[in-house]
């Protein structure tokens, strides 16, 4: 069926439903009535523009369970980690499309901006959503990325949205995006951005003794994360009887400093650098081909260069630094849905994937890899009750020009998922699920010299999940509606791939040593109240995690709690909007956690932080254009805080925002 979507945003953010298909001209969905189990959670529209947010991993912050690693400043490297299980662990997906790393298996989610993004959903176990690619059965979570698509009002063939970000720390980010109607069927956009920072801000530095007493206290100036980054993207986009296509170009180009951290009192600056240049093509095709059966299609290459300097600080012990890397992907993707009848869907794709990777490292292996990925999926529903089960199995085989190669690995992994909606009224939805899946050692682990180890076994997490979601919206004349999402978890993760020293201090050896086991919960709650002509949308996430790390009782760290893992997370945000003007504050508070070192113990114990952000927003309109001005202040308190120890975050900062619609 065909349902218009209003300009205004549904209050609940996390989605209930799967959206199937979206059309280009005008605003419709196609969408069939699929059997969503697991709730994402969602940021949209203009929430992602209101949340004080410069990257994707800014916005990540706002979702329950997740932690972020940040280096600080506009350069560092920004990854995510879900539940405790490792970034590795986490599949992002650009327009359905897996992001791949085959060199370290991280996505550094800084590259990406929310300017060109329509919606940021995160999944824990995966998008219930049968009709994928093989590929996005294989993560522990996952986190979708949907570029904009187009949309023309009336007669109108041609959108333009020119943007300017102007901040402290010497920010300078102007951006457009032009939208052009080629036909009743057709569209194109591309967009272009540059993000330009010098990287420098004060912070405070605290040494402390072995008891917890402060030893030095002083303000410093953070020098090492400039960053001169340009990103440009176009598209095609198209709708056929039943079915669309799309084609999609990126391509990244940055410098950066890399933030290194701050020890010994050494504040200067320590010249260390990055450039990088990512590139990729992809595309997708899906069409129902008879009234049961539907397929689809995609494939993607994509090329990545990375340059690691640090010929600036060399001293007496250390030589300089000048590595290359380059990755190249191709993969190709086919699934296919048959409906049994109105309740019963299977499907079963397949997928196939090359990577290969260059390196100007000494005695270096110039390792491949073929990767082939087989998904059965069914999903089915009785009355109240819903049920989703998967297997996939993955086969790898890879191939160097020298050295020893990893031997063929062939996995298959199971997973299920239930619901159950007890009374008639659906308000309320009880669920669980359980999944096991394993990742790859990365050509790092397995090739990078003097350090891989060809004989690693997989990583394997086993996921147990129950929970609940009651929502329910209210024809009260203030109090409008609320929406509540708690679950709680337990998570393995088996043969962990970590870094020990062998006997000699000065050359470590990668290695299977790990056994994490994971208990939390997630609680979300939104609500939406109606004051007069004052809206507000307020927003409490809370996640616990106790994740210890139990892979050798004789060690003194046994059952300790993993580096960087908080007990209790926190975050508070409120929405309010007054005709023609918006107002956010947010507020995130991150407890209670211990280094990179393994002993849970004094001097290793990091301190909570937390920070208050708000912003105010202001559209105006002339003649038939539309402006919007902003202002954000971030770290609103000037809170002095590491993410990861010895490396500073910035205190409080500006940002002044416009933006122009044709």
């Amino acid at each position: 069926m065909t349902l218009f979507v209003a300009a205004s945003q549904l209050i609940f953010s996390q989605s209930t439903d799967t959206i199937r298909e979206k059309t280009i001209l005008p605003i419709h969905i196609y969408k069939k009535d699929f059997k969503e189990i697991l709730p994402a959670q969602v940021l949209s529209g203009e929430q992602l523009e209101r949340l004080n947010s410069q990257s994707v991993a800014d916005a990540l912050r706002y979702f329950s369970g997740v932690q972020i690693k940040d280096y600080g400043g506009m350069g560092g490297l920004k990854t995510v980690n879900i539940r405790s299980m490792g970034s590795q662990h986490v599949g992002v997906f650009y327009d359905g499309v897996q992001l791949g790393n085959v060199q370290n298996g991280i996505v550094d989610l800084g590259k990406f901006s929310l300017d060109d993004l329509e919606s940021v959903s995160l999944y824990n176990g995966q998008k219930s959503d049968i009709f994928q690619p093989a590929r996005d059965f294989g993560s522990s979570g996952s986190i979708y990325l949907q570029p904009k698509t187009p949309v023309f009002k009336g007669n109108q063939k041609t959108n333009l949205n020119v943007k300017l970000k102007l901040g402290s720390i010497s920010l300078f980010n102007p951006s457009f995006r032009l939208e052009q109607k080629v036909s009743d069927k057709v569209s194109a956009a591309f967009s272009s951005e540059f993000v330009q920072s010098d990287g420098m801000y004060k912070y405070k530095y605290q040494k402390k003794n072995s008891d917890g007493s402060i030893a030095n206290d002083t303000i410093a100036r953070r020098y090492d994360s400039y960053i001169r980054a340009k990103r440009f993207e176009t598209s095609l986009n198209g709708i056929i009887n039943d079915g669309s296509w799309s084609v999609r170009g990126y391509g990244y180009i940055s410098d950066r400093g890399i933030p290194t951290a701050v020890v010994r009192n050494d504040f200067g600056p320590k010249g260390q650098q990055m450039l990088d240049e990512n590139y990729f093509v992809q595309a997708s095709f899906r069409k129902k081909l008879f009234p049961k059966f539907e397929t689809q299609v995609k494939a993607k290459f994509a090329y990545d260069y990375t340059r690691f300097l640090d010929t600036v600080n060399v001293g007496t012990t250390a030589l300089p630094i000048d590595n290359s890397y380059v990755q190249r992907e191709l993969y190709l993707s086919t699934s296919n849905m048959y409906s049994i009848n109105k309740n019963w869907d299977v499907s079963a794709s397949f997928d196939f994937q090359y990577n290969n990777l260059d390196a100007s490292l000494r005695d270096f292996s110039y390792p491949v890899r073929y990767t082939s990925m087989l998904a059965f999926a069914t999903t089915y529903q009785w009355n109240r009750f819903k049920f989703l089960g998967s297997v996939l199995g993955t086969f790898v085989h890879e191939n160097v020009k020298m050295n020893a190669k990893s031997p063929d690995k062939t996995e298959w992994t199971p997973s299920a998922f239930l619901s159950y909606q007890p009374f008639a009224s659906k308000e309320l939805t009880v669920r669980a699920f359980y999944k096991r899946v394993f990742r790859m050692p990365t050509f790092n682990d397995l090739y990078y010299t003097m350090i891989g180890n060809t004989m690693l076994k997989p990583e394997y997490t086993s996921q147990y999940d129950i929970g609940f979601t009651y929502q329910k919206l209210y024809d009260h004349r203030i109090f409008k509606g609320i929406y509540v999402k708690v679950d709680g978890y337990y998570n393995e993760v088996e043969d962990k791939i970590v870094a020990v020293p062998t006997t000699n201090l000065f050359r470590w050896m990668m290695t299977n040593l790990g056994d994490v086991k994971i208990i939390g919960a997630d609680i979300n709650v939104q609500a939406e109240f109606d004051i007069n002509t004052i809206k507000l949308k307020p927003l409490v996430s809370y996640t616990y995690q106790r994740a210890g790390d139990y892979t050798d009782k004789k060690e003194s760290y046994y059952g300790d709690q993993i580096p960087y893992v908080p007990w209790h997370a926190v975050t508070f945000t409120m929405m309010a909007d007054y005709r023609d003007w918006s107002f956010n504050y947010s507020f995130m508070y991150t407890g209670e956690r211990y280094d990179a070192q393994l002993n849970n113990i004094r001097a290793n114990y990091l301190q909570p932080w937390y920070t208050h952000d708000v912003s105010i927003q202001k559209k105006f309109n002339w003649h038939s254009h539309q402006i919007k001005a902003g202002f954000e202040v971030n770290n609103l308190l000037n809170q002095y805080y590491d993410v990861v120890r010895n490396y500073p975050m910035p205190g409080r900062n500006f940002k002044l925002i416009v933006s122009f619609t044709l």
